[in-house]
């Protein structure tokens, strides 16, 4: 006899659009409760207001929290602060994992080409929080990179360049630059494995016809390789530039006293209790990431996730 179980799952056999609804069904409903949700309410706080003389929040609709947010000169100083990071942190970082994702993709065999998945991703699989607090101890004074730099008699190099006013800080692990320095380190595995799929799927023969059509390798390189490349680094441009965007945590422990947006979102809405201000920063953000995310598509970089 036919159980009643076989009887549903032939009638979803012959249905897979309704099959194929209910099997994302429930991931739709959390993504749209606690993800879509919690953003949906972060954009109503946003435009509320705080009374200046009881603190209590009035739930009324206002665009005063964006003319705070916008009027102070020293928050418009930590949005490009953030996105000037974030877009370094990016640009370096595909500098550095290009030709690590080229010689994976193009020259590793198949013995090595593990080893270099495995050496990748390696980091990925340790604590976020203690490998920038491991970043805090190698750079600090008392470091292993200070000492080395010692033995080498380039301190002075470092304190020269801890005296530049866009970098300054007393050490390494309290400046722009050792935070720049963990960032590149953190989401380095996110903009290689992108460009590493994008130059596995180029074809073998169109590398062969350039060849034939009297192609040298730098000429491949820049009219063939780097052309279908280039949506797999604009993908990995999408993780880096995002996650250094939001990040907090990296600025609080590896930094300075000057503020990110992470770190302006969590003080307004913990120590000022001023949530509808950082609900408006942290819109500014979202709307970065916009923009980004729809360049990024126009240049192909879906397509190459």
């Amino acid at each position: 006899m036919t159980s009643t179980f076989d009887k549903f799952f032939t009638f979803l056999f012959y249905r897979k659009s309704l099959a194929l609804f209910l099997l994302l069904a429930p991931l739709l409903i959390w993504l749209g409760v606690v993800y879509l949700g919690s953003l949906f309410t972060l954009l109503i706080q946003s435009f509320f207001s705080v009374d200046s003389f009881s603190g209590v929040i009035k739930r009324e609709f206002t665009l005063e929290s964006y003319y705070d947010l916008f009027r102070q000169s020293t928050n418009w100083d930590i949005i490009i602060r953030t996105s000037t990071m974030a877009f370094t942190v990016t640009v370096v970082s595909a500098i550095i994992a290009f030709p690590i994702a080229y010689y994976m993709a193009m020259n590793a065999g198949p013995k090595l080409k593990p080893i270099l998945y495995l050496g990748v991703m390696l980091p990925l699989w340790s604590s976020y929080l203690v490998k920038v607090y491991s970043w805090k101890l190698i750079m600090a004074k008392e470091g292993i990179l200070t000492w080395c730099l010692e033995r080498l008699g380039l301190m002075n190099v470092l304190d020269a360049i801890l005296a530049l006013p866009v970098i300054g800080g007393s050490s390494l692990s309290f400046s722009y630059l050792g935070m720049f320095l963990v960032f590149v380190y953190i989401w380095l595995p996110y903009m290689i494995l992108p460009i590493q799929a994008s130059l596995e799927r180029i074809p073998k023969s169109l590398l062969e016809a350039s060849s034939d059509l009297g192609g040298g390798p730098s000429q491949t390189f820049r009219k063939v390789i780097l052309p279908l490349a280039f949506p797999g680094v604009v993908a990995g441009s999408i993780f880096t530039f995002s996650l250094s965007l939001g990040d907090y945590i990296i600025p609080t422990i590896i930094g300075n006293s000057s503020y990110f947006i992470g770190m302006a979102v969590y003080t307004h809405q913990g120590t000022a209790g001023n949530i509808p201000l950082a609900a408006a920063f942290s819109v500014v953000p979202i709307i970065i990431m916009m923009i980004y995310l729809s360049i990024a598509k126009r240049l192909g970089a879906f397509d190459a996730l």
